[in-house]
């Protein structure tokens, strides 16, 4: 007599029993997971492939100091290189190429940017501001005379840098503490050591009011 306990043997004489019933299923269940696996993973590659973009040269629009311009650049560029090498406008320094010194602040949408830090195409409908565009029908801006007038600058490399950082910040906060200023103009760096003229020139900004 056989065991009850033996599943292997059908019991209704049908030739189906418990064991293939689970063998069956499992085998459904793991088809199952591998075609969604596979639907998912379609998926995923369809999604990344929309996403990745060619590393060809393209034209790139960038609004710089009020004017349009296109320019043809990979997409690994940095704002800095574009600025220098595509449009000419040498301003702003490649000093530390470490994004600390602040040698290539320029502004974007008004804020202080280092553009070594900023891929050109990130700045695609943004408005960039640098310091070829401070003249005022013709003369200086008031800032840069301020710092001719205190004597802020020795070697230069720094100085256009400082100017675009200075203007922002006086700009945000006229009546600013002399804290105030140099937290603010924390993120450049003079090798010459002008900060005491750098610091007098915004002190006077904030107080006439930041302009």
């Amino acid at each position: 007599m056989r065991d009850p306990r033996d599943e292997s043997v059908p019991k209704n004489g049908s030739g189906f029993n418990r064991r293939d019933f689970l063998r069956g299923s499992g085998a459904a269940v793991a088809a199952t997971a591998l075609a969604t696996s596979e639907q998912g993973a379609s998926a995923q590659d369809s999604a990344t492939k929309k996403s990745v973009k060619s590393a060809a040269p393209q034209d790139v629009t960038l609004n710089v100091n009020g004017k349009d311009h296109t320019v043809k650049i990979e997409p690994r560029v940095t704002l800095l290189d574009t600025l220098r090498d595509d449009l000419n406008l040498t301003g702003c320094k490649d000093v530390c190429d470490t994004t600390n010194c602040g040698a290539c602040t320029v502004l974007i949408d008004g804020k202080p940017t280092y553009a070594c830090a900023r891929l050109a195409v990130e700045c695609v409908g943004k408005k960039v501001t640098t310091i070829e565009s401070m003249t005022v029908d013709g003369k200086p801006d008031p800032v840069v005379s301020c710092f001719i007038k205190h004597d802020a600058s020795q070697c230069g490399f720094c100085t256009p840098g400082f100017v675009m950082a200075t203007k922002a910040f006086c700009e945000k906060n006229p009546g600013a503490t002399l804290d105030q200023v140099r937290k603010g103009l924390g993120g450049n760096i003079c090798r010459c050591g002008t900060y005491v003229g750098i610091t007098a020139c915004a002190m006077e900004l904030v107080q006439k009011g930041g302009k």
